[in-house]
Parts: structure tokens; sequence; C-alpha cells
């Protein structure tokens, strides 16, 4: 499996410490280096500060909102980025949630799926170099009636590897249809058919094969004796997931979380959270609701765990390192341990 890291916001205080941290990790071998947005910096302008501080690393964005640009303006960055980068960009797209579209981004959340579909569809055409002409249900280009008309983007025509970030069940059916990657969340090796038969779905429909995908599932990593304490420090993300990462009516992480079997205590959880009991809320977690969706323990537990994801098809393992703190000498302890236990696999 190859592996991946997330970069996370960079400030003034820590641009030095990112720029470090994936220069060590591209020394480690690690494939690619993720740039986030939600609610705090963009995705892009760390990318393309790094481009010119590495060399063989990819560098990719995880995610850009699909809400926050135009297609076209989405396909232009990418293509910058693709130039500073010599190549080694990769476009991670996603819809996130309504809470951030509607609440930041003064956009309609609806329909999210159509408008990750054309949005691929735009970029491709501007990647090949061809002249956009688009007539879908959210963008048309040009628009009809209008001034505007059909534009070619002045770049060569280029390939750059397209990744979404989906979990729910059509939009996995489109990821294994027509994207290079998935950025997948909220998953465990154990239920692995929660998603993964989605994504064959979609990948057949579409005459390719799982193999034409490559799965980067994200999954934290804690190496130590006390897994009780590992435990219980987690059950308020996971808590955070089931009730604040999307509203009461849109919220997938806790959709997937019941296609994985927990359907009762997914819904229960949510609740609790939306009721502002956040303390229950963490305390109703059970274990498996950490530990099945994560790889924590001793180094032979730590190694088993990651031989499951490796089983169960997951090609790059997108890691969470938050239990090392942040960036320094613990989390780069961490990362050599993980790269020594994947090498091995």
């Amino acid at each position: 499996m190859k592996l991946a890291i997330g970069i996370g916001p960079i400030t003034p205080g820590t641009l030095r410490q990112s720029v470090e941290w994936v220069q060590f990790a591209e020394k480690l071998g690690v494939d690619m280096a993720f740039s986030a947005e939600a609610w705090w910096s963009d995705a892009l302008t760390p990318l393309a500060y790094l481009a010119d501080k590495t060399s063989q690393i990819k560098l990719a964005t995880g995610i850009m909102q699909t809400t926050a640009r135009t297609p076209a303006m989405t396909a232009m960055s990418a293509l910058t980025l693709h130039d500073l980068t010599d190549g080694r960009f990769i476009l991670g797209l996603g819809a996130s949630g309504p809470q951030v579209v509607e609440g930041l981004h003064s956009t309609p959340y609806h329909p999210p799926l159509t408008r990750l579909r054309e949005t691929v569809e735009i970029c491709r055409m501007i990647f090949a170099g061809e002249k956009v002409r688009y007539q879908g249900k959210v963008f048309q280009m040009p628009l009809p009636d209008s001034e505007g008309k059909p534009i070619r983007v002045q770049h060569t025509a280029v390939e750059i590897p397209i990744y979404l970030a989906t979990l729910g069940p059509n939009a996995l059916r489109y990821t294994g249809n027509a994207a290079n990657g998935w950025l997948g969340t909220s998953f465990s090796p154990d239920q692995s058919s929660a998603h993964l038969d989605y994504l064959s779905q979609g990948a057949a429909d579409a005459g390719r094969t799982m193999g034409d995908l490559d799965l980067c599932v994200s999954v934290r990593v804690e190496l130590g004796d006390n897994v009780d304490a590992m435990i219980e420090r987690r059950k308020t993300a996971v808590a955070f997931n089931m009730g604040g990462m999307g509203s009461a009516d849109t919220n997938f992480y806790n959709d997937a979380f019941k296609r994985a079997g927990y359907a009762d205590d997914a819904v229960a959880i949510q609740q609790l959270w939306l009721d502002g009991k956040r303390d229950a809320a963490a305390k109703r977690v059970p274990n498996a609701m950490v530990t099945q969706f994560q790889a924590l323990g001793d180094l032979d537990t730590v190694t088993e765990r990651l031989a499951k994801y490796r089983d169960a098809g997951v090609t790059t393992l997108k890691l969470g390192l938050d239990s090392a703190g942040p960036i320094g000498p613990k989390r780069y302890e961490l990362l050599e341990q993980i790269v020594d236990i994947t090498g091995g696999l």
C-alpha cells in the first residue's frame, strides 16, 4: 500500500514546520500530501508553495469544494498546479455539506451529485484542450440567450487525475464509474462492503474494474499499550461526525456508519449531539465505532489492523497522525514506524 499524509492549515507560525514535514515524508517515500479546505484556508495556495519545495511527492487537494468555484476556475487552477508541480498534482473534489456550502459560500447545496458530475465532465473537457460547450442541469457553458461564446482554455492537453470524496451510494457508484481515485472516510475494513460494493457496481457499469481506482482511505493510527485511553480520547470526534458533520437531515458520515451496521447507535448519538448533550453523545459511542474504523494499539495490533485494509483492497492509506500531537519529533517518529510496518506487509 502507498501512504499519504495531510498538511493541515498553514499559518505564519507553522509554515516552516509544514514544509519540513512534507519534505520529510517525501524522503521516506510517502506518495501523496493532501491539503484540505473547509472553513479555514483554501486547499490550493499551500500546494503552490510546496510545489517549489518538493520534487517527487504528489500534491493533492483533499478536497476542493465544488461549490466554492466554477468548474472552469477549478480546471484552470488544476492546470496551474499541474504546471507548478511538473505533473505531480492530483485534483481531489467533493461536495462538502449544506452547512458549509449554504452557510459560508452562499450557494444552494442541492443537487450535490449532479454538480460534482458536471464539474468533473467540464474539467476533463478543459484538460483535453477542448472548446467548452456544455449544457447541464447546473452549468451551461455558454449561458443560453447570452453574449457568451464557447472558449478553449489556452493550455496544452494534459491528463490530471481526479479523486472524489464520496460517501452516499449513488455518489460512490459515480466514483467507481468515472474517477481515478476514491477519497474514503468512515471506512472499516471489517465492513468494507458498505462502500466498496457501490464503487464496484459503478466501475462494472462503465466496463472498469476496481483496479482502475486508487482506493485512498483515511485511517487514524496510534501506537501504544493503553488502548482503553485511546478509545476514550476519540469518542468525542466520532460523536461530532455523527451529529455535527452535517445537518439533521443530511449527514453522509452518519449514513455511512448506519450502512456499516451501526444504525441504532448512529441515530442515538446524532440526536444527543443535536440536543446539545455532547458529553452524553460521546459516552454513547460504542468502542467498536472507534476500533473498527481506526488502527490503535501496540505494534502487532496496528500491523494486523493495517493488513486488513490491504486485504480489503485499499491501495493508499491517508494517515491521520493527530495522536502524535502537532508536527514535531513524535509525529516524525510515528510516520517512520508506519512506513516500516507497511513496507513489511
